[in-house]
């Protein structure tokens, strides 16, 4: 299976979204990655249901809502209709993540669960991992774009892999945060077949887009 990447919209130019979205209608293995962030989980403000909705009528993707709020399960509520194809959360935000994975299962085909750099998998029970289908690696601290990957991230992904092959072999794996063609090779070595990327695809302009996103593939 080709790994899938995620361009994060957070760095795309808003003021011309719709275009944005079209120079990627053709991509294979592509999902529109969002970014929703409340200014209290993570201090940064960005966009939210509305948006999402509106983006969703404007392309075929798989739209995959990246929640970095206090309050996932408002965000859960609100984002029904907004034809999300996967929904991650952070385990941090949850009081009781089992039940809200569950929650979350009746409205989105694909729910995952995410976790701060600092946070050890060990608070992921077997159950947990047993009920998502995605889990997110933050390889920088969630809240802004642009900044430097945490190396120690590779030590994670080893550690996931093992108890990934015995309680969920089929976890999609996802990493976000300083994501770029120096160490997409050594990403997908680690485990990962999800790999988000904001700025790195973004930056040089639209006529870079096709070339940037194979280039984390291959």
């Amino acid at each position: 299976m080709s790994v899938i990447i995620a361009p994060s919209l957070l760095s795309c130019d808003f003021l011309n979204i719709e275009s944005e979205l079209n120079h990627f209608k053709n991509f294979q293995a592509t999902w529109f990655h969002l970014d929703i962030m409340d200014g209290h989980f993570v201090p940064n403000l960005t966009f939210g249901p509305p948006i999402v909705k509106m983006i969703s009528k404007k392309t075929t993707l798989p739209l995959d809502a990246h929640l970095m709020v206090k309050n996932p399960k408002f965000l859960i509520d609100n984002l029904v209709d907004c034809k999300i194809h996967n929904l991650t959360f952070h385990y941090e935000a949850s009081d009781n993540a089992l039940e809200l994975i569950k929650y979350a299962k009746k409205f989105f085909p694909s729910v995952g669960i995410s976790l701060r750099p600092g946070t050890p998998l060990g608070v992921l029970s077997d159950e947990i991992l047993k009920s998502i289908n995605l889990i997110l690696i933050m390889s920088v601290e969630p809240g802004f774009g642009g900044q430097s990957f945490i190396e120690s991230t590779y030590e994670k992904l080893s550690d996931l892999q093992i108890r990934k092959q015995i309680v969920n072999p089929n976890l999609m794996v996802q990493v976000d945060g300083g994501v770029r063609d120096q160490n997409a090779k050594k990403l997908i070595h680690h485990g990962a077949s999800n790999l988000v990327a904001g700025s790195y695809i973004f930056k040089e302009g639209a006529s870079t887009y096709a070339k940037k996103v194979e280039s984390l593939r291959s």
